[in-house]
C-alpha cells in the first residue's frame, strides 16, 4: 500500500512524533494506522527500557481533591528535567493519576495497576498507554512515586516553586479555600503530627526531660519546675502539631485549629510530601 503525505501528516498530528519516525511507522504496518501508533509504542519502550535507570529528580504532585468529593488522592509523579515538570501534558497525567486514584482506592501503593486504569481525560485509553505516548514525545523517563488517599472531603495544594510539594487534607466540613489554605500552611510549616496525641511519645518524654533538667539547672524551685515545663512545652507543642501551629495569615496569633473551625472545618489527617524525600 502506498503511503502519502497526507498518511504520515495525520499520523504525526495523532501522535505528535516525528514525521520520519511516522513514516518508518506507516511503512512496517503497511499503511495500517492503529498499527503504525502500536508499533511507535513498542518502538518507545525499547528505547524506555534503554533509559529506565536515568534519575528522576523532578516532577510534580498530582491532586484530586474538593470538600464536595467522595475521596481525595495525590499522586507523585517524577521526570527528568525542570521544564517537563510544568509541561501541560506532564500536568495533566500527574492530575488524570489523583484523580484515577480516588476513584479506586484498592490500587493505593501500586504504580502498574494504578497505570492499568482509564485514563479520566482520555476515555478507552489507559493511564500508561498515555505515559508512553508522551514518554514518545518527549523522550523522558517519567516514574510514579508516593501515593496519598482518603475517602470522604479532601483539599490539598501542590507547590512547584523552588521545593516542590504536596498536601492533601481529610476534613469534615468547611469549604475548598479554607482548606487550601490550611494546605498551604502544612507545606510552609512542615508540621509533624495533626494533634498533640499523636505525636512521638518519645519524643514529647525526652523534650519534657530535657525541660525540666534545665529548669532545675537554673536553680528553679523542685516544686513550681512542672509547671514551668508543662508551660514551655506550649512552645514545643506550637512548633510541630498542626492545630498548634500559629496559622500562616494569620494577623493576630490565630491557631490553624482555630482558623479552621471559624470556618465551620475539621482537620481530620493530612499527609505532606516533598519530591524526592
Amino acid at each position: 500500500m502506498a503511503i502519502t503525505a497526507a498518511d504520515v501528516k495525520a499520523l504525526r498530528e495523532r501522535t505528535g512524533l516525528p514525521m520520519m519516525d511516522c513514516k518508518k511507522a506507516l511503512d512496517e504496518a503497511e499503511g495500517d494506522h492503529e498499527a503504525a501508533v502500536e508499533w511507535l509504542r513498542k518502538r518507545g519502550q525499547q528505547v524506555l527500557e534503554k533509559r529506565a535507570d536515568r534519575e528522576t529528580a523532578f516532577g510534580r504532585f498530582g491532586i484530586s481533591c474538593g470538600v464536595e468529593s467522595t475521596a481525595g488522592a495525590m499522586v507523585e509523579l517524577k521526570c527528568e528535567s525542570a521544564p517537563v515538570a510544568s509541561n501541560e501534558e506532564f500536568v495533566q497525567l500527574a492530575n488524570d493519576l489523583a484523580e484515577a486514584l480516588a476513584k479506586t482506592p484498592a490500587v493505593e501503593g501500586h504504580p502498574e495497576q494504578l497505570l492499568a486504569l482509564d485514563s479520566p481525560s482520555q476515555p478507552g485509553t489507559t493511564l500508561a498507554q498515555v505515559k508512553d505516548d508522551l514518554f514518545n514525545r518527549i523522550r523522558e523517563v517519567f516514574n510514579v512515586g508516593r501515593m496519598a488517599r482518603y475517602d470522604g472531603s479532601t483539599c490539598g495544594y501542590s507547590h512547584n516553586s523552588s521545593t516542590v510539594a504536596g498536601v492533601l487534607l481529610s476534613v469534615e466540613g468547611g469549604n475548598d479555600d479554607a482548606g487550601r489554605d490550611v494546605s498551604m500552611h502544612v507545606a510552609a510549616m512542615n508540621p509533624s503530627s495533626l494533634s498533640v496525641e499523636e505525636l512521638d511519645k518519645t519524643v514529647v518524654e525526652n523534650e519534657r526531660k530535657v525541660l525540666r533538667d534545665a529548669a532545675l539547672a537554673e536553680g528553679k524551685p523542685e516544686n513550681i519546675v512542672d509547671k514551668m515545663v508543662e508551660g514551655r512545652m506550649k512552645n514545643f507543642y506550637a512548633e510541630r502539631v498542626l492545630l498548634e501551629q500559629t496559622f500562616v495569615k494569620a494577623e493576630n496569633k490565630e491557631t490553624v485549629g482555630n482558623y479552621a473551625q471559624s470556618n465551620g472545618m475539621k482537620v481530620k489527617a493530612f499527609s505532606h510530601m516533598v519530591l524526592g524525600e
